[in-house]
């Protein structure tokens, strides 16, 4: 009796580690992170505020310490204003202020140039957040390649 209910609770002890471990290796964003690291071969759209908003960075792949050239695509694009903020920041970690400035270019296109810093830490997820009230400020998160 004393063994089967042991081997019981080793099976149970063995199962409940098992679904800890797959919660541990899940991404912290499951769908978004996988979508948007896709920002190192091609343009990322979100759907926001009823407008699709394309962020894309170039040169590709995107590096850290690297001067970036940043366009946000926003369709439809009436009534925006002539200049957006980009906020680049590192989830969880405060890096200081890094804000891009987007001038528009053309009808739906805004352009900027900035720098992802390094984290000291070595962690590389970042996050590239398009202010602007009338778009509900998307966010887009991928890692940066070394």
């Amino acid at each position: 009796m004393v063994l089967r209910h042991s081997l019981t609770a080793a099976a149970t002890l063995l199962s409940l580690s098992f679904v800890a471990l797959l919660l541990c290796a899940a991404p912290l964003h499951a769908g978004t992170m996988a979508d948007d690291n896709a920002i190192h071969s091609g343009p990322c759209t979100k759907q926001s505020a009823g407008r699709n908003v394309t962020l894309e960075i170039s040169p590709k792949p995107v590096r850290h310490m690297t001067p970036l050239t940043f366009t946000v695509t926003i369709i439809p694009s009436n009534a925006l204003t002539s200049t957006i903020l980009l906020d680049l920041s590192m989830p969880g970690m405060y890096m200081g202020k890094n804000q891009v400035e987007l001038k528009r270019k053309n009808d739906g296109t805004w352009e900027g140039k900035g720098l992802i810093v390094r984290c000291m830490s070595g962690r590389k997820q970042w996050q590239a957040t398009v202010l602007s009230a009338e778009l509900g400020n998307p966010a887009f998160t991928f890692d940066v390649r070394d």
